[in-house]
């Protein structure tokens, strides 16, 4: 028999309308059983009893490149290690590692890299990775250096996707660009997710690539064609695409949070995901940090190259919930749809996403105010606010 955990006396959280005070007992990185009462002995017994802790699916972050000084481009064990280490400080149980245009041969490394990455029992989860660039615009190129953008190749992504052993999950593609539509209809075939992003495209070529089987939209607001009443661009694309499902940077600084209350309201919770966008200087104190060989000046609240663009981000899953809290009010289940749930839908990932008995027990304990107090990764407790 493997190691037992049960949680008891606290609030169960899912993506649907409901929410019960009760115990869950996870056994063998599995869970159980869910029910109002659980009468069994458990190597590690978490009582929340008096404590108003919610237990909801872990956190999934679909992008994010780094965090603790560490970067997936870094292509070295140490790093993947080192970020995958720090994620179930902010309630993240799985991630994709997320690569940045650069060349072939130092995209190479990192996928190869990849490939070869395992978390163990106290990291959080590398689901694989997520492709962004180098197959993006020059007009929308924000970070991603312009010098190594190209454009779509279906024979280049597949050398990268053996390279990953088939790890790639996701590919973020300017439609617009040559053979940009072809390319995503290849890509979708092969059962990646084709996410529109670092684009200029029309809001007809977004319906297009709709078409061709683009689903998911990158970081929705940022460098993209933004919305106009005489071309609704990629932005009003995104809002009028129903299947296409929105990543979202919710920091207050990456969007207004009038326009992340728009994009609730538009898109629903059930076609927003929250992502960090993080660099390697989350989690560390303010300075200048390296992005893709570019200096990255870091403060307490954002990260820019020194012309003041921004450059992905330091916000934790954690604090993107909250803030998503405070600027729609949204519900307890729209929170897990949008940290989780709905990130294990679009990646087809049966067994997360949800408190149920045969998924993976990926559980996040949070108190009334979005604290996260435990996070627990396949079964395993590797993170406690406080000793229990």
């Amino acid at each position: 028999m493997g190691k037992s955990l049960l949680i008891s006396n606290i609030t169960i959280a899912d993506a649907k309308n409901s929410h019960f005070t009760g115990d869950v007992f996870v056994e063998d990185g599995k869970i159980k059983e869910v029910a109002a009462s659980i009468a069994k002995v458990a190597d590690v017994h978490i009582d929340a009893a008096g404590k108003n802790w919610t237990v909801v699916p872990g956190f999934i972050d679909v992008h994010i490149h780094g965090a603790s000084s560490f970067d997936t481009m870094d292509a070295t064990t140490e790093a993947l290690n080192g970020f995958a280490s720090a994620l179930p400080r902010e309630g993240t149980t799985s991630f994709l590692a997320t690569t940045m245009t650069q060349s072939d041969e130092a995209i190479s490394a990192a996928l190869h890299n990849a490939s070869l990455f395992t978390a163990d029992e106290t990291q959080a989860e590398m689901l694989g990775v997520h492709l962004e660039g180098p197959f993006v615009s020059t007009k929308r190129a924000g970070a991603q250096p312009v010098e190594h953008m190209i454009a779509p190749s279906s024979e280049l992504f597949n050398k990268w996707q053996a390279l990953s052993g088939n790890r790639i999950k996701l590919v973020t593609v300017a439609p617009e660009l040559e053979n940009g539509l072809a390319f995503i209809e290849e890509v979708t075939k092969s059962g990646v997710v084709a996410s529109l992003g670092h684009t200029d495209a029309t809001s007809d070529i977004v319906h297009s690539a709709v078409e061709a089987g683009a689903n998911h939209i990158t970081h929705l607001y940022n460098q993209m064609s933004p919305f106009h009443h005489r071309e609704p661009g990629v932005v009003g694309g995104a809002f009028l695409e129903d299947t296409a499902m929105v990543e979202l940077i919710v920091d207050g600084i990456h969007s207004h949070p009038k326009a992340v209350n728009l994009a609730y309201r538009q898109k629903g919770a059930s076609r927003i995901i929250l992502i960090t966008d993080a660099m390697r200087a989350k989690g560390l104190p303010p300075g200048t940090y390296d992005l893709g060989g570019q200096d990255v000046e870091v403060t307490h609240n954002d990260a820019r190259l020194p012309d003041g663009t921004l450059a992905g981000s330091i916000l934790t899953m954690e604090n993107a919930a909250k803030n998503m809290k405070a600027m729609t009010n949204c519900t307890l289940a729209e929170l897990v749809a949008m940290t989780s749930t709905n990130a294990a839908n679009q990646l087809g990932l049966v067994n997360k996403g949800k408190i149920e008995p045969g998924k993976d027990a990926d559980l996040t304990i949070v108190d009334e105010d979005w604290n996260v107090q435990l996070t627990i990764c396949r079964g395993n407790l590797t993170y406690s606010k406080e000793e229990l």
